[in-house]
């Protein structure tokens, strides 16, 4: 099976089955058929792309209920630490973290299920990040907790001289403060 356990349920790391020679290479980045096999029914309506150079860290957020997203996220160009925070209450990991380095070269992808806050900072120029979300993006359900809160302790791999954060992200709430619904 393509796809390893992170320690937090429904949270996977996807790794796809790469076809190299000289001419390049080829991979499946998503079939439904294979992601079903593991247990995920995600119905992917929505794909996105960034371009960021290093030091931008974009996070942490997630969406209310109606429009809460699962996502599939994956580096085309570059590389990112990618975060995400289990948000659910009543989850056995309620409150961790878990990260990992996405780049062009390992070509993982991290399927984020409902429920969990997601960031991540960009640790090489001219970095392009895609993902797929089972939901449609709403302003008025935007939600978000502070990459910088304490208790959270996530090393972003970027120094704060170094990071360039929108100012709504700047003014997230700290993870205690945040206000949302999602349960386990």
């Amino acid at each position: 099976m393509p796809f390893i356990e992170t320690g937090l349920p429904d949270l996977k790391v996807f790794e796809p089955r790469v076809f190299a020679d000289d001419r390049g290479y080829f991979f499946e980045s998503f079939n439904q058929n294979t992601f079903s096999e593991a247990g995920i029914s995600s119905a992917f309506v929505q794909d996105n792309e960034s371009k960021s150079n290093k030091g931008v860290v974009r996070g942490l957020h997630y969406q209310h209920e109606p429009f809460a997203q699962a996502k599939l996220v994956r580096v085309v160009k570059g590389k990112v630490l990618d975060v995400v925070l289990d948000i659910r209450k009543g989850s056995p990991t309620f409150g961790k973290v878990y990260a990992i380095e996405l780049t062009e070269e390992n070509r993982l992808q991290l399927y984020i299920p409902r429920g969990f806050a997601h960031g991540f900072s960009v640790l090489e120029d001219e970095t392009i990040f895609q993902y797929k979300c089972d939901n449609f993006y709403s302003k008025e359900s935007e939600g978000g907790i502070n990459y910088k809160d304490p208790s959270l302790k996530i090393d972003w791999k970027i120094s704060e001289a170094e990071a360039l954060v929108s100012d709504k992200d700047k003014v997230l709430p700290l993870f205690k403060d945040c206000l949302n619904h999602f349960t386990f």
